[in-house]
């Protein structure tokens, strides 16, 4: 079994999944979209993966974007908490 903090990541990485959740409610899927397209300008929507929590209150948005590094990651996760609407980004 691997220790998790013992997982190496070699930059650039494609397909890195940035799993988001938050308030469930009008705009929050596109909120998302803005912030990673800010980072990842390539992000692909295609990829983009939703779901609702079962009482509907909180929505988990997932998309793959290229992650250059560290930095960016840490970029994006202050963005998106800055918002006031994201509890969770993994």
């Amino acid at each position: 079994m691997t220790d998790a903090t013992s997982v190496t990541i070699e930059f650039p990485c494609e397909r890195y999944p940035i799993k988001v959740i938050g308030d469930a409610g009008e705009g929050f899927t596109e909120l998302v979209i803005d912030i990673l397209k800010r980072h990842a300008p390539d992000l692909d929507v295609g990829t983009l993966v939703q779901r609702d929590s079962r009482n509907g209150k909180y929505l988990t948005v997932q998309l793959l974007i290229t992650a250059t590094g560290i930095e960016q990651l840490q970029d994006i996760n202050s963005d998106l908490r800055a918002t006031g609407r994201v509890h969770m980004v993994l």
